[in-house]
């Protein structure tokens, strides 16, 4: 009996070409492990912030390489590098000295005014109606069963990423994610964020149990750095913890590399500030190939060894203008040069000051605990005070993307909203009284 139940079986069988069956796998295969999607963003722009572009355009560069197509992978930066005037290589970006070009076939979803924290929030979200007429239209389409990759690079503050003309607050980014689990919009959804104080965007925020794991280039306290200053371009070319954690999978095999192999290599590489990680740590232990995609490709050649020489990111203005009157050949140029220097400095010294006169309108009658609530670094629970307070600072003091150094002023408002005999409105108040 199981003689002829065989025969039959090999009967039916024959029927099916070998070719079919295994088109029929491979077509299924897919749709049961889902799909790769990635967003990638750089929130800035000018050329003395040339890195956080030469970031996200290597970034795409490996996710490509891995297999994730166009139309799977979004793109927001700014896009003016490589036909900038002081770009001595029209065309090109480059993310380490003497690198090769990662500008090349970058697509240019969302350029210029189009990179926003409201389009970054759509996007993500895949709300293709709100897309549409601008940019590419492109959206993070992801279902169920797909895994999604989000690189952002940028400045940042207490609770906070930058975008060339507006903020994104830690609670809309973990609205839009909260959102997306609920419907179902994801399997796994990983973020690498370069940032300062980019912990504050997950610290005590994220949630263990909504498949989202992430990464930052600095706890919730500290600033993160730039690094690979260039004598050609007169611009810091990477940031440590993006080109550490790029440079890595550029070399590695990302099928047997786990997410958190990556982390502790890019953690102990990264020695300029403490690289963490949040939510759902389970996820670390899957291959780093799950997220930046499958597609296996020869490691590519270990790059010339160059000097950090690293730097926080608030003082990169500072740092360059330093290095160029270094080289500088003549008193014109020195001078020009000192002046730039010693402007800069007159403005950061103006912020601090504004700060200071705000925490001393909203607490007029200790100056030891005004001097405190400026000097000191305190957690951020009080979300509902802090962003009406920093909202309103930036429409009425200091416009956050015109002066980056009001970022990082910042804490002295986490202070006030966290101290409970200073009120909300006291504080809003105290903004007017300093600056309108």
């Amino acid at each position: 009996m199981a003689a002829v139940w065989i025969v039959g079986l090999l009967a039916v069988l024959t029927t099916v070409s070998a070719a079919s069956v295994f088109e029929n796998i491979v077509e299924a295969s897919p749709v049961d492990e889902g799909v790769h999607w990635a967003l990638i963003v750089a929130g800035s722009n000018g050329w003395y912030n040339y890195r956080h572009q030469a970031d996200a355009c290597h970034a795409y560069q490996i996710l490509h390489q891995h297999g994730i197509p166009d139309e799977r992978i979004v793109v927001m930066m700014y896009d003016d590098l490589a036909d900038n005037s002081e770009n001595p290589t029209p065309g090109i970006v480059i993310n380490h000295p003497n690198g090769s070009d990662v500008y090349h076939d970058v697509p240019k979803d969302y350029t210029g005014d189009d990179v926003t924290p409201e389009n970054f929030l759509n996007i993500l979200q895949g709300n293709e109606d709100e897309m549409s007429g601008i940019g590419s239209g492109k959206v993070i389409k992801s279902g169920p069963k797909d895994r999604v990759f989000v690189n952002f690079a940028d400045h940042g503050a207490p609770g906070l990423i930058a975008f060339p003309s507006d903020e994104l607050h830690a609670s809309q980014l973990m609205t839009a994610i909260k959102n997306m689990h609920r419907a179902n919009k994801y399997s796994e959804m990983v973020f690498y964020i370069e940032a300062c104080e980019s912990g504050s965007m997950f610290e005590n925020l994220l949630p263990d149990d909504i498949n989202v794991y992430a990464t930052t280039a600095a706890n919730a306290e500290e600033s993160s750095y730039a690094c690979y200053y260039d004598e050609a371009r007169d611009t810091y070319l990477g940031d440590v913890y993006s080109v550490m954690w790029m440079e890595d999978s550029d070399a590695e095999d990302l099928s047997s590399e786990t997410l958190e192999e990556q982390f502790r290599i890019v953690k102990q590489e990264t020695n300029t500030s403490h690289v963490k990680e949040y939510g759902d740590l389970s996820i670390a232990r899957e291959p780093v190939a799950n997220f930046q995609g499958k597609r296996s490709v020869a490691p590519l050649p270990k790059l010339p060894y160059a000097p950090l020489q690293a730097v926080p990111a608030p003082d990169v203005p500072l740092a360059i203008r330093y290095r160029k009157l270094q080289k500088a050949t003549t008193s014109e140029q020195r001078q020009m040069l000192i002046k730039e220097i010693m402007d800069i400095k007159k403005v950061r010294s103006q912020i601090e000051q504004t700060m200071q006169t705000i925490i001393l309108h909203a607490s007029p009658s200790d100056a030891m605990k005004a001097e405190r609530l400026f000097r000191t670094k305190q957690p951020i629970t009080n979300l509902d005070c802090y962003e009406p307070a920093v909202k309103l600072f930036d429409e009425v003091c200091y416009d956050l993307s015109e002066h980056e150094y009001a970022l990082r002023v910042l804490y002295g408002l986490v202070n006030m909203c966290e101290d409970k005999d200073i009120s909300a409105l006291a504080i809003q108040d105290a903004i007017r009284a300093a600056c309108e």
